[in-house]
């Protein structure tokens, strides 16, 4: 099979990137009816999916494919610009938020790279809605796309996203292969108590995008002794209307008459709950809090937890409200996806 060279694989993604960014601002007649259709049909599907945040995961993937970003990416990685063999990527994607798995997907072949691809069956067309774009970019696309409602099979190495409980399934199915399995991860936020206004309200995008369902949303904020939890949810009343989504709605009165029934001390904002406590996930509507005494401390905390950690956000990490706008190197869990496609075709295992 003929592989495309580096050059050319980038220009077809940061075209890509351009159809998405037409076809979202109305731009592009080939592509916008069918992408608004599919936009609209998302929460038929799976009623998480907002019309809003099909949008917000499209633009975010569509801001981040230009050729600049693209390039700088994987300028990192020198045996990208040879023609080898391919390795046939079997990649299982997750379907907690749209367009999750699109970055494995975007791994795998911008290495020059075969995907063998089973689905969320939440999250299946827009991914596909992708691949068609692509395919008309450049048909050679065709060659390298597969996906698959069936267990995946014949494939060199495996990426799988899930749960906890599907990565054992995955590590008891697919650990004799060369692997990448992700499990459960939840992201933090650390406060210095003086942050702006529009710091706060940033902070706000990392909560509430996406219901919180994602692994880089906020799930739980380290706040200096002291600091009153009621600046914060002064800041965050225009996200409020989260709690009309019937789904989002159900969890918030059930985690609420938990907390009442257990007699846990808990603040209600009408549409969030805040509650003190040391873990890191915290259920769909609730938000945990923690003090700590000292910037030093909590950094010493949070290092001990790292391997269930996503990303922080903070002034010295992630800025305020970009935890849902991961850069092309910003790699899930910390792996190197890039590394590891390489590493395994460079090890000869075909």
């Amino acid at each position: 099979m003929q592989i495309m060279n580096l050059e050319e694989r980038i220009k077809s993604f940061a075209r890509l990137g351009d159809i998405l960014n037409d076809a979202l601002e109305g731009r592009s007649g080939n592509y916008y009816t069918k992408l608004n259709h599919l936009i609209e049909n998302q929460s038929v599907i799976n009623s998480w999916f907002t019309k809003e945040n099909v949008r917000t995961a499209i633009n975010a993937i569509a801001c981040e494919l230009t050729e600049e970003n693209l390039t700088k990416w994987t300028d990192h990685y020198p045996e990208l610009k040879e023609n080898k063999n391919s390795l046939k990527a079997g990649v299982i994607m997750a379907g907690n938020i749209p367009l999750a798995g699109f970055h494995d997907f975007l791994s795998v072949l911008i290495s020059g790279n075969k995907l063998i691809s089973k689905t969320s069956s939440k999250d299946s067309e827009l991914i596909v809605f992708i691949s068609e774009i692509l395919f008309s970019i450049n048909p050679d696309f065709r060659n390298r796309i597969e996906f698959t409602d069936k267990t995946l099979a014949n494939f060199d190495v495996i990426i799988a996203t899930g749960s906890n409980n599907s990565s054992r399934y995955f590590e008891q199915y697919f650990g004799k292969y060369p692997n990448i399995i992700r499990k459960n991860r939840n992201s933090v936020a650390i406060l210095e108590g003086n942050e702006t206004d529009s710091e706060f309200e940033d902070l706000g995008k990392d909560i509430f995008t996406y219901f919180g369902l994602g692994c880089r949303n906020v799930s739980k904020i380290y706040i200096p002794k002291a600091f009153d939890i009621k600046i914060l949810t002064d800041k965050w009343v225009k996200f409020s209307e989260i709690i009309n989504h019937s789904k989002y709605g159900n969890n918030y009165d059930f985690n609420k008459a938990v907390f009442i029934v257990n007699k846990e001390k808990f603040h209600d904002t009408g549409y969030l709950l805040l509650k003190e406590d040391s873990r890191l996930s915290s259920p769909v509507s609730v938000l945990n809090y923690e003090y700590f005494e000292s910037q030093s401390a909590v950094i010493q905390q949070i290092k001990l937890l790292n391997g269930n950690i996503q990303c922080i956000v903070g002034r010295n990490d992630i800025p305020f409200g970009k935890a849902q706008s991961p850069h092309l190197w910003d790699f899930a869990d910390g792996v190197d996806t890039i590394e590891f496609l390489l590493k395994n075709n460079l090890a000869g295992i075909l």
